[in-house]
């Protein structure tokens, strides 16, 4: 066996990482240069045909520790019914984590807006006290959602899944001001 000398080709992996650093290059060069002349380097992604229209929160103005209504109101652009509904709902900014693992299976007809009732909330909680402005920020994000074929077979409602629907998630935000508290007289 020789010893290497200082001539010898570098050992396969170091031509592997040579040439994956080169490949790289070439391609932050190639995104640079659309990104210098107006082009986008990635195609925009495709408007959603679900469009979240409103959240909605009963009471308006809740105080601390109040139990309050949550709805959106969702709008199908489409042309298929909509159902398999996954949201994601934040409060000032913390994850309400019940939506995880939920899909609601109200259908969203074409065409059509409807509301959709929501777990309801308390302005406060253990982990999440009053914020100190205030204010109550809430986001809702629709994240997934299904194409239905929804039909009558012998006087059975029949839902067949078709494929997700694109452009998702969507969001909708909204901030409350809490009410103050009545002051002692």
């Amino acid at each position: 066996m020789r010893s290497p000398s200082r001539f010898d080709p570098p050992a396969l992996p170091c031509r592997r990482a040579f040439a994956l650093g080169l490949a790289c290059g070439a391609l932050l060069s190639l995104a640079g240069a659309a990104a210098a002349h107006g082009e986008q380097a990635q195609p925009a992604a495709a408007a959603s045909p679900l469009v979240l229209e409103a959240l909605e929160v009963e009471p308006a103005q809740p105080g601390t520790d109040t139990l309050c209504r949550l709805r959106v109101r969702l709008r199908n652009g489409g042309d298929r019914d909509a159902s398999a509904l996954g949201f994601d709902v934040r409060i000032n900014g913390t994850e309400l984590a019940v939506y995880r693992n939920q899909l609601f299976m109200q259908q969203i007809p074409a065409g059509a807006t409807e509301t959709v009732a929501l777990y309801n909330f308390w302005t406060t909680e253990t982990l999440r006290p009053a914020p100190a402005d205030g204010k109550l920020r809430l986001e809702v994000a629709l994240r997934e959602a299904q194409w239905f074929a929804i039909g009558d077979e012998e006087g059975v409602e029949v839902w067949r899944p078709l494929e997700p629907v694109a452009g998702l998630p969507v969001r909708v935000e909204r901030t409350l001001e809490l009410a103050r508290a009545a002051e002692p007289r």
